[in-house]
């Protein structure tokens, strides 16, 4: 297969988050003959029943290119034009998993080793399979995350912190609200205070951002509602710890602020004659904690159509990051020789 080949029969394997079985059995299958051929490894590591990441070695694997199996719902099947390749997971990441693949061919047809893959479950939902691999890690010096950055090196990618708020109160009628206590009132208020904390920014990552994703709460228009909750995700650029506090002292009085999550902004490494880009999603690096080798990230494809209807990625960006993962492997294994 091409590496457009590959693509789309990546994409048309459904793998929303927890059902990556399937893909990670298609991908062990495809590459099982080239580990054969070069004398490679190549293990399925159970991180809990039915999902397992793939590692795949030739010799120590001081430089691992890396990316994640699954993709967030929902699934549609992939097709293609004459630029792109379009479909569920086109650029996060199935796109970037075939140009992997094929830089690895490339590579071993060379005869460089010393290199491997890691494909992880779970980066779309809480990054399990990272996390899990940051508890076993092979000596790998350097990590080449893959997501969509548009074939540009990211010098830095921003954090992420989540809080439920949850707010209690007290039915009643519609009709006597004096009987009663709002908990959507209390949430409206909290979350009024939630705006306008002042945001931080920093010169390389740019602002940090609020979104609140969800609300919910009441059980009918004529009862005074006595639960409600919503869920505020913050993009971090700097240390969380004025925000965090912040975001409690808001929250005083009205809510229970619960934190759920919170992954810190990362700060990485450019390489010679590539180009640069800073991107304001969170990726598995944090959850790999440094096990697995000083991180770079770098892709084909753009985020802003990723979890579209619309996602695809650029067939010359595809076959341009083949040649660009070989050139990141061979500099980054030349610099440890």
């Amino acid at each position: 297969m091409n590496v457009f080949e590959l693509t789309r029969a990546l994409v048309d394997i459904e793998s929303i988050t927890g059902n990556e079985a399937p893909h990670v059995e298609y991908l062990a299958a495809y590459l099982r003959p080239l580990v054969a051929q070069y004398d490679g490894t190549l293990e399925l590591i159970e991180v809990e029943p039915n999902r397992s990441n793939l590692l795949v070695t030739f010799g120590k694997p001081l430089v691992t290119m890396s990316t994640h199996t699954d993709t967030v719902p929902p699934f549609f099947p992939s097709r293609e034009d004459d630029e792109f390749i379009w479909g569920r997971g086109a650029c996060d990441v199935k796109g970037l998993l075939a140009a992997m693949i094929k830089a690895t061919e490339g590579l071993l047809a060379k005869g460089t080793r010393n290199f491997g893959l890691l494909f992880v479950v779970g980066e779309e939902r809480n990054s399990a399979g990272a996390y899990f691999m940051a508890n076993h890690p092979r000596g790998s010096r350097y990590v080449i995350n893959g997501e969509p950055t548009s074939c540009q090196l990211a010098l830095g990618s921003k954090g992420a912190l989540r809080f439920e708020l949850h707010a209690s109160g007290r039915m009643a009628h519609s009709a006597y609200p004096e009987l009663g206590e709002s908990a959507i009132n209390k949430l409206l208020d909290a979350l009024e205070r939630v705006r306008k904390i002042e945001l931080p920014s920093h010169p390389i990552l740019g602002p940090c951002t609020l979104n609140i994703g969800t609300l919910s709460g009441g059980r009918a228009p004529n009862v005074i509602p006595d639960a409600a909750r919503a869920d505020v995700f913050f993009r971090l650029v700097d240390d969380p710890t004025e925000l965090r506090a912040a975001v409690v002292a808001a929250c005083e009085g009205l809510v229970e602020a619960r934190e759920i999550l919170c992954i810190p902004a990362i700060h990485l490494k450019p390489v010679p004659g590539f180009p640069t880009t800073v991107v304001a999603y969170t990726t598995d690096i944090p959850a790999f904690g440094g096990a697995w080798g000083e991180p770079l990230l770098f892709g084909p494809g753009t985020i802003h159509v990723a979890h579209t209807s619309e996602e695809r990625v650029p067939k010359a960006e595809l076959l341009a990051a083949v040649d660009h993962y070989q050139t990141l492997v061979t500099q980054l294994l030349a610099g440890l020789a």
